[in-house]
């Protein structure tokens, strides 16, 4: 599908009420890694939310320290890095213990 409409890439769905998500959110929030890193390989814009799940611990912690609020911000479906985190199993048990201990405690924001 990539070959024929290129473009899919990076669209995302409006899901309504300002929650919206690309096809590489969807593989962040349900923690399918290999998805993910096709998506990524073919140019995918990846967010914080995506490297969590990943496990890509240096990148995140950057970003974090860089923009400390990010810790509190919402993913698609106002899903939060600690989920993204938990998705990421072994390969992001780093940034669970350091989300946690940042004082994120909960999986889900309302969305307004």
């Amino acid at each position: 599908m990539l070959k024929e409409v290129p473009g899919l890439l990076n669209a995302s769905w409006d899901v309504g009420g300002g929650d919206f998500e690309t096809a590489l959110e969807g593989a962040g929030h349900v923690g399918d890694r290999e998805i993910a890193e096709f998506l990524i390989g073919q140019g995918a814009r990846a967010n914080i939310f995506v490297l969590t799940m990943l496990g890509r611990t240096m990148e995140v912690k950057a970003l974090l320290a860089a923009f400390p609020n990010l810790l509190r911000s919402k993913g698609p479906h106002g899903l939060t890095l600690l989920h993204h985190a938990q998705r990421g199993k072994e390969a992001a048990a780093e940034l669970l213990e350091h989300v946690t201990k940042l004082g994120l405690t909960e999986t889900k924001f309302k969305l307004p």
